[in-house]
């Protein structure tokens, strides 16, 4: 990272590619109190499987690595917290890795957030983004918040930020997403279930009417009978086959057919 702290993250390449000058996703984790693990992983296979080579940071704030790393990331959404995965895009086209007009970023829950504030914050690095059930207004995230999270709220607001603090909630403002749409310049691709209790579809709904007011290019999948993430089968290949469709338009690369 920009500041010398090393990031660990997984590389995953196209069968056959000679991991140069390649369509990329940068697809990182949810929580954010989380990580990314080595090891087979679907979603990133399918990606792969289809020409993409795909990029997993655990930026600061990502669990496992010790409590400073963890600690790190306390109240740095939009912040150094994007910084880490902004840094890894940068490593992946100096490295040669990444082809520079084909980037996309992907990622859900928290990393749908993080998606949101990449195309926001930094547009001129991504030509399309991708939010799964993605929270795009941080202080609604506390106004929503399930009775069943009244215990961690006040761990939520040392991790994220206080929404009953003045300079605090005007930080967690700043660095939502549904404040900056007229700074997307590109496609967005997005998916909420309409039962979520965790990321509510106001945080699609809301962020929907400003995507037109600016006429952003942007779909949004809305599954009647989904949550936090789409469980049903049917569901899920319906979204991922929007998702492989959709970085095809837009990296602007042949299709390659699924391998068996």
């Amino acid at each position: 990272a920009r500041v010398g702290l090393d990031l660990p993250a997984y590389l995953t390449l196209p069968p056959g590619s000679d991991g140069k000058n390649l369509p990329m996703v940068i697809n990182h984790h949810g929580g954010p109190r989380a990580r990314d693990y080595w090891g087979f992983n679907p979603e990133v296979q399918l990606m792969a499987n289809r020409g993409y080579a795909v990029l997993q940071v655990n930026f600061r704030g990502s669990t496992g690595f010790g409590q400073a790393f963890d600690k790190a990331g306390w109240g740095k959404w939009g912040a150094e917290m994007q910084h880490d995965i902004t840094d890894s895009v940068q490593w992946a086209i100096e490295e040669g890795i990444a082809d520079p007009e084909r980037v996309c970023i992907y990622g859900g829950s928290y990393g749908g957030y993080a998606a949101m504030a990449g195309i926001t914050f930094t547009p001129e690095l991504y030509k399309c983004g991708i939010n799964y059930v993605g929270v795009t207004d941080i202080n609604l995230l506390f106004d929503t918040m399930p009775a069943s999270w009244k215990l961690v709220r006040e761990e939520m607001k040392r991790t994220i930020g206080d929404p009953d603090d003045e300079e605090s909630a005007r930080l967690m403002a700043e660095r939502s997403p549904i404040n900056d749409v007229d700074k997307i310049r590109v496609p967005l691709l997005m998916g909420y279930g309409k039962q979520d209790p965790r990321v509510v579809l106001d945080h699609a709904l809301k962020l929907e009417k400003k995507l037109k007011q600016y006429e952003v290019d942007y779909e949004l999948i809305i599954e009647e009978k989904e949550g936090h993430g789409f469980r049903k089968f049917e569901n899920q290949v319906e979204w991922y086959t929007k998702l492989i469709d959709f970085l095809d338009e837009n990296l602007k690369k042949d299709r390659v057919p699924a391998t068996e």
